[in-house]
């Protein structure tokens, strides 16, 4: 801790003002690492006076049986308040279609999810340490719930350490996140809460072939769990996949990556992928612009 139309407009207001802005932010050692990753992300976060407008589109894609789509979309002005904090509210929406999977009912549907904080504290620089170190923090509240796509009322907090290394400096990099959250929610209308949390650990690298261009692989393994402190196991998956991050101007930046759930299981049940906790694609979108 985002539809069609909303990403596109998105775009366009990236467009638009990346005309006024100023050059790209620079690391200590010449490269932002931020979003080089895809899901993983790197220990830089700018310094002031720069900001930053990013929007984020996930998509989730495939269950065990029908047809499930699901987008969540957000829109974050990213505000370093030095070269060591920043702080980064946001906007959630989100967007269902899903058809005849087990378990859910068939609904389509796209709305304001919810909005959320991001702070970023930088714990070690590359520059002073053998690897950047920075912890990152999200609080949210949702009005949907990200599994079925029904009304709900929750919140959400979610902690995670970004660790990176210049392995050949300005030219390979590398990234490693573990990540834990935590979530309580309440379906409109219910009367009993449900709560979950799980972790996360990825890994990624990605290797410069081109002035602005990062191509990459990154790999990640996820556990999920019945209640807020890891309390009963639910289900786990690995993903797989390509990462690319290009620089389309001075000042605006696009990246790309998409993982395949290559190994899994579910709490309980002997199939060889975990298709309800977790989902067979993930896919993820990010534009930016600095100004």
């Amino acid at each position: 801790m985002k539809r069609p139309s909303l990403r596109l407009a998105s775009l366009a207001a990236f467009l638009a003002a990346s005309a006024l802005a100023s050059p790209a932010r620079s690391s200590d050692h010449g490269v932002d690492t931020e979003h080089l990753f895809g899901f993983t992300e790197g220990s830089d976060l700018g310094a002031p006076p720069e900001k930053e407008l990013e929007s984020e589109t996930t998509a989730r894609l495939g269950k065990r049986g029908g047809s499930f789509r699901a987008v969540d979309s957000a829109l974050v002005l990213k505000l370093p308040l030095s070269d060591r904090f920043r702080v980064a509210p946001g906007l959630a929406f989100a967007g269902y279609a899903m058809r005849d999977v087990p378990g859910l009912d068939d609904r389509s549907v796209a709305a304001l999810a919810g909005g959320f904080v991001e702070t970023r504290a930088r714990l070690l620089t590359r520059e002073e340490a053998p690897f950047g170190l920075t912890l990152n923090t999200v609080i949210g509240g949702s009005r949907l719930d990200a599994a079925t796509g029904l009304g709900a009322r929750g919140v959400s907090v979610e902690a995670g350490l970004l660790m990176d290394r210049e392995i050949v400096p300005g030219e390979v990099v590398g990234a490693v996140n573990v990540v834990y959250a935590l979530g309580r929610s309440r379906l409109d209308g219910g009367n009993s809460d449900q709560r979950a949390s799980n972790v996360e650990v990825s890994g990624a690298v990605a290797r410069r072939f081109g002035p602005g261009l990062f191509l990459g692989l990154e790999a990640r393994y996820l556990r999920a769990y019945h209640g807020l402190g890891l309390d009963r196991f639910a289900g786990q998956a690995v993903y797989l996949g390509p990462t690319v991050y290009k620089e389309l101007t001075e000042a605006t930046w696009i990246s790309v990556t998409w993982g395949t759930q290559v190994s899994g299981s579910e709490a309980r049940r002997g199939e060889d992928r975990d298709l309800t906790n977790f989902d067979r694609h993930q896919v993820r979108l990010r534009i930016g612009t600095h100004f």
